[in-house]
Order: C-alpha cells, then sequence, then structure tokens
C-alpha cells in the first residue's frame, strides 16, 4: 500500500518549506520515524520522518524547490522490503525503481518574505535570476528586477534627485527604494576588488534570513529608542542569596531571568507592547510569549518562553537554560521559534554601556540590556542623600511608532525599570 508523505505544518505562520536535502532515495527501505528530507522555511531547518516503515517508492520533489505545506513530495510503500537489513541512507538489495518523472518547470528558490516582497512589486519569480545560494532569489534580485530600465543620462535629462524621482512616478514605477550592493540614483556601491588575504565569508541560510529580516524591519517599522538607566543593588542581593541553590538544582540564576520576568509583568499592565501590525489594523495580543536571543552555532536564533507572565522567576530560568542548551546544540524547533509577541535581548558580558536593537517582525519592541556596571549613585538614608556604589544597567527599548506612542512606551519602560529595582521577586 503506498502512503503519501506531504510536507506537514511546519509552525505557525509557516505556508511553505523548501526541500534542502534529500536524506534518501527511491528504492531505499526505510524504518519509521527515520528522516526522509531536511527542509527549511524562514525560521529554522528540520528533518522530515517517515510515517510508516517500508520502501521509498517515489520522490516527487526535487532539492531546492519551494513546496507548499500538505503537498505530497514522496511516496512510501508500506511494510515492502522490511525483512531488510537497510542503513539509513544507503540503498537496499532491491529491485531498482522505476525511471523517475521528467522534471518539472523550474520553480524559483524564494523564501515567504522574497515572494511578498515579489507580489509588492509585481515581479514575476520566473524572471528573476537568482545571485543567493544554489541560485536562490534574494530580496536584492527582487529589488533590482523591479527598477524600470532607463537609458543612460543625456546632458538635457540629467538633473536633480527631485526631478528623477518624478520621472520614476510618471513611469508608474512610484518609490524605487536604495538597493543594496547596487546604489541609489547617482551613487553607485563600487566593486569589491580582491586583495591578497581578503576572505570572502559567504552567507550561510541562518545569516541571509538574518539580514533580509532585518533589513525589512528598518524599512517598514519607524523605530525610536529610549533609554532607561536601572539601579540592581537589590535584585543583585537577591540574585546572590539564592544563586548557589539553584546551581545545585543544575540552573543558573541570571540577570536575565529578572529582566524576562519584569518584562512579562510590565507588558500584562502596558498590552500596547504585545501587540501586532496588520495591513491596515493592528492586534493587542492576548498571551505574552517572551522571545529571548540567544546564540547557536549557525547564528543568533530567539526561541521564545511562552506565557512568561505566569511562570515567575524560577519557571523563566527552567525555559531559558533549556531553550538555551537547545539553541547551541543545534536543537531548536521551528516551533521554539514561532509566536513572540515581544523580545528581550541579553549582548552577554561583554555588552557595552547600551544599545538600540532592531525590532523583531512582527512585534513592536524589543527590550535590550546593557552592561552592568558599578557606578556611584545617590540614595536617601533618614532623609540624607548619600552616595553609594551599586550596579547598574542601562536598557534601552526600541518600539514602533507606527502603532506605539511614546507614552506608552515610556509607561512600560519605567514600569520595568521600578519592578527591578524594588526586586520584590519570589525565587
Amino acid at each position: 500500500m503506498l502512503i503519501d508523505v506531504a510536507l506537514p505544518q511546519l509552525g505557525e505562520s509557516i505556508a511553505e518549506g523548501t526541500l534542502s536535502k534529500w536524506l534518501v532515495r527511491e528504492g531505499d527501505v526505510v524504518r519509521k520515524e527515520q528522516a526522509l528530507a531536511s527542509i527549511g522555511t524562514d525560521k529554522a531547518d528540520s528533518d522530515l520522518p517517515s510515517p510508516v516503515a517500508g520502501r521509498v517508492a517515489k520522490l516527487l520533489a526535487k532539492e531546492g524547490d519551494v513546496v507548499p505545506v500538505k503537498t505530497v513530495i514522496a511516496q512510501i510503500e508500506e511494510g515492502a522490503g522490511a525483512t531488510f537489513s537497510a542503513t539509513p541512507g544507503a540503498p537496499a538489495s532491491v529491485p531498482p525503481a522505476a525511471p523517475a518523472p521528467p522534471p518539472a518547470p523550474r520553480v524559483p528558490i524564494a523564501t515567504p518574505a522574497v515572494r511578498k516582497a515579489a507580489l509588492e512589486h509585481d515581479v514575476d519569480l520566473q524572471r528573476v535570476q537568482g545571485t543567493g545560494e544554489r541560485g536562490r532569489v534574494t530580496t536584492d534580485d527582487v529589488l533590482r528586477a523591479s527598477v524600470p530600465s532607463t537609458p543612460a543620462p543625456t546632458p538635457a535629462s540629467t538633473s536633480t534627485p527631485a526631478s528623477q524621482l518624478a520621472q520614476l512616478v510618471n513611469q508608474g514605477g512610484g518609490f524605487v527604494p536604495p538597493i543594496p550592493g547596487v546604489g541609489y540614483g547617482t551613487f553607485k556601491v563600487p566593486p569589491y576588488r580582491p586583495v591578497e588575504g581578503d576572505r570572502v565569508v559567504p552567507f550561510t541560510r541562518r545569516r541571509r534570513i538574518t539580514a533580509d529580516h532585518m533589513t525589512y524591519s528598518k524599512v517598514v517599522s519607524p523605530h525610536v529608542v529610549t533609554v532607561a538607566e536601572v539601579d540592581l543593588h537589590r535584585a543583585s542581593k537577591l540574585r546572590d542569596a539564592h544563586k548557589e541553590r539553584y546551581k545545585a538544582e543544575g540552573m543558573s540564576l541570571t540577570m536575565l531571568a529578572f529582566v524576562v520576568a519584569a518584562t512579562a509583568h510590565a507588558l500584562r499592565e502596558n498590552l500596547a507592547l504585545n501587540a501586532r501590525v496588520l495591513d491596515d489594523a493592528f492586534v493587542v495580543l492576548r498571551d505574552i510569549n517572551l522571545g529571548v536571543a540567544v546564540d547557536s552555532p549557525d547564528g543568533l536564533v530567539v526561541p521564545v518562553v511562552r506565557r512568561a507572565d505566569e511562570l515567575g522567576v524560577r519557571g523563566i530560568v527552567r525555559a531559558v537554560d533549556d531553550l538555551a542548551k537547545r539553541a547551541r546544540a543545534g536543537k531548536i524547533t521551528i516551533d521554539d521559534l514561532s509566536g513572540a509577541s515581544f523580545s528581550v535581548s541579553n549582548p552577554g558580558l561583554k555588552g557595552n554601556l547600551f544599545g538600540g536593537a532592531i525590532i523583531n517582525q512582527p512585534n513592536v519592541g524589543i527590550l535590550r540590556m546593557g552592561e552592568i556596571q558599578k557606578r556611584v549613585v545617590v540614595e536617601s538614608r533618614d532623609g540624607e542623600d548619600q552616595m553609594a556604589i551599586h550596579p547598574v544597567m542601562y536598557m534601552a527599548l526600541s518600539y514602533d511608532h507606527r502603532v506605539v506612542d511614546g507614552v506608552a512606551a515610556n509607561s512600560f519602560l519605567w514600569r520595568v525599570t521600578e519592578i527591578l529595582e524594588k526586586a520584590e521577586f519570589e525565587v
């Protein structure tokens, strides 16, 4: 009996995936749950398991194809070859399979974000020559294809940037943004000329996704950054009093856990920051799911602590520890990276004073921690102002000014600061 193997729903908002690599061949004998293929999406890579044990009868898609979810990409003959001993990925001792079907028309390799850009700029992806890995079409390729070809300027037609823009509008092209790697108007990016000792580092898939995401966020969201100074004296004393107990339980009680807990509490009181923007509206989200930026072998990823406002410090420590360990081991899943409603970025011990982070789309805000340093502060004791040395940190909130006003943003950041300075946490 032939069993269809379809591309599953790989996470919320994921409509398609790229078939990065087949891990089996037609005729291979496979076990149930054995990985058949590696599937890539905008968020992460994952393996597609076999639903049954049997023999691979047909592979219906090619490496590099962009496949919508629920599309059948392979068929397994259930139970066939079960008596054979097969090593995963190695050919089984079975008769050769029928010839593969003729190749389908070229399907451009492009992420959902690039396909969206193509629709917005009325670009036919079939006519775009991809410059990315394995011929993948990038956002830059789409933008280049969207620029109307114009003859070289003559003395009579050479004019100011304003008149050049007017010419483009008259041609029906509308506003044409600067193109990375190409330039804008009369400015052209000079070509790279190799010099001995230079090292060219190709973009990994993760780096390209990150680059596209950050560029999109800066273009779409009008970023505003506001900064608060936080006296961590009480929070640090609370941490010092309990960190050894957490360590004995195999967990690390860091200042990040207190910041995440304070952020979740402040978001519940200031839901304007727990939102996302639609085409002509915005949604105030019910659940507070915090994305926490952590490092991984493939670059920065932002796994999600779900319903963080319900966890408390201990639950947040456990969740962040688990996500960070799996990220470093390369075992993070698409579901782990999906559904953040707000993000917290911790640059680590060498994070410098402070910095304005780029918003993690589709969130409307991100809070970036700064470096914790001992500074002289003024505190009141018995009605007298005195100087003391306390650990102090600057926190920078980047927010989307399309839907978040300064009053709401400042109220949220003020509340996070207040919670951290009072340090009335249950640990």
